[in-house]
């Protein structure tokens, strides 16, 4: 039987803009190379997992847009990758979600979201999404979509026993009961931060004492996400430093959600700890050469060369 994997989460239109520095508040910048890229967290990550996977692994995406071209678009792009569709449902409510982002020339960026049709996701309607849910083995969530729609679906995860992987980004308070429903919470430092109560970077330094302070708040393991310095792994029982591949970066954005969907793939494959970490680092490594978000996901068959240098 194929492997199943869920996606619970936002679909945006990105309008990308390549800039040499990012705007201070109140300046204007020009820019170049204007590009509108399929994007969203939970969108890109399905379409990680599309190009990622092996035959043997089956991905469906679940999230809202509006009536409108962009919503062909992002659909049309998903499709493309190998993406299932049909639980991605249309509002007259709102338009498409987009995302206006500036790429630096260090490949930073900064980013504006205007969620629209993406905030259209009463919890009241997760339980009619239980069908997509049933039978997966991995079920991945981040939280452009509403936190009362993605506990109740990480709640509904939980009881058809799919494993749960969160992305807590953008950046927002978690409850411990939301938490208790996580098995593999994939901060970054900054988010790390914010969940722990510790403004700034000192507070979250020591990966190991912060992946042990994120777990005593209820999750059942974390991997920290370290940008450069790859990313570390804690479970209560094991812990794995995966470091990064070196790589030239122009622009990060999708480098998180890449690494998400590459990390449930490797793990659904039922891959070790060391080998998915390293192939969700390859993946990540791989995307932040390419501008856009999903136009620089990679494919299994560059990952596997990447990893095989």
């Amino acid at each position: 039987m194929p492997s199943h994997i869920v996606v619970l989460g936002s679909l945006n239109m990105d309008f990308v803009v390549k800039v040499d520095h990012l705007p201070a508040p109140g300046e204007t910048v020009l820019g170049a190379g204007f590009q509108m890229i399929p994007g969203g967290k939970g969108a890109n990550q399905a379409c990680a997992v599309g190009r990622l996977a092996g035959p043997g692994i089956v991905v469906r995406m679940v999230g809202r847009v509006g009536y409108d071209m962009f919503a062909d678009h992002l659909k049309a792009s998903l499709s493309a990758a190998g993406v299932d569709v049909a639980y991605v449902h249309a509002t007259r409510a709102q338009p498409t979600g987009v995302a206006l982002i500036w790429v630096d020339r260090n490949g930073q960026n900064s980013i504006v979201v205007a969620s629209g049709a993406n905030h259209v996701f009463p919890a009241a309607d997760v339980e009619g999404l239980r069908g997509a849910f049933r039978g997966a083995s991995y079920a991945l969530f981040q939280l452009e979509t509403p936190l009362p729609a993605v506990a109740a679906a990480l709640k509904l995860a939980r009881e058809e026993g799919v494993r749960t992987i969160l992305d807590p980004a953008p950046a927002l308070p978690l409850s411990r009961e939301l938490l208790e429903l996580v098995d593999v919470l994939t901060p970054n430092e900054s988010e790390a931060a914010l969940l722990l109560g510790r403004p700034g970077a000192d507070g979250v330094s020591d990966p190991a004492e912060t992946t042990r302070a994120l777990r005593a708040m209820g999750v059942r393991s974390v991997i920290l996400k370290l940008g450069a310095r790859g990313c570390f792994y804690d479970d209560g029982e094991v812990q794995v430093h995966s470091p990064a591949f070196d790589v030239e970066a122009v622009d990060a954005t999708a480098a998180g959600d890449t690494f998400n969907g590459a990390l449930a793939v490797a793990l659904a494959e039922g891959r070790s700890w060391d080998d998915s970490l390293r192939f969700a680092n390859a993946a990540a490594g791989l995307s932040v050469t390419k501008l856009g978000a999903q136009a620089s996901i990679p494919t299994r068959e560059e990952t596997e060369c990447l990893l095989s240098k």
